[in-house]
């Protein structure tokens, strides 16, 4: 992934990003289901990512204007600035990095449905 200089990078709120945050915060909520996890830069929010059936960290750069977010899941460190639709270079967070490892990918546990690969977005 190509990186870029980000400007929205002075907009991360480090202090405010959530203790540990079990999953999408949205289909938890819904009672929906997730492939990968994305955190919010601005306000960290956790929404899923756009291959995930509701797509709600994209929904939530759109509602938020809130634009760069870094992978939530275990050994990834990426970002990516929605408003660029690029990868950018970002800061080094504070724990937690990643999503819980109780739970799975696709998640959230013991909710995935059978057939969760028809539901997914390419």
């Amino acid at each position: 992934m190509a990186t870029a200089p980000c400007a929205h990078l002075d907009s991360v709120q480090l202090d405010q990003l959530p203790p540990e945050v079990p999953g999408c915060e949205d289909c938890l909520r819904t009672g929906d289901g997730w492939v990968h996890l994305r955190i919010c830069l601005t306000c960290g929010h956790v929404g899923c990512c756009d291959s995930s059936p509701a797509q709600h960290a994209t929904a939530h750069w759109h509602a938020t204007g809130h634009p760069v977010v870094q992978s939530f899941e275990p050994g990834e460190s990426w970002f990516w600035n929605y408003d660029l639709a690029d990868g950018v270079d970002g800061p080094q967070l504070a724990p937690p990095t990643s999503r819980p490892s109780s739970q799975p990918t696709p998640g959230p546990q013991g909710r995935v449905p059978e057939h969760w690969t028809r539901e997914l977005h390419r």
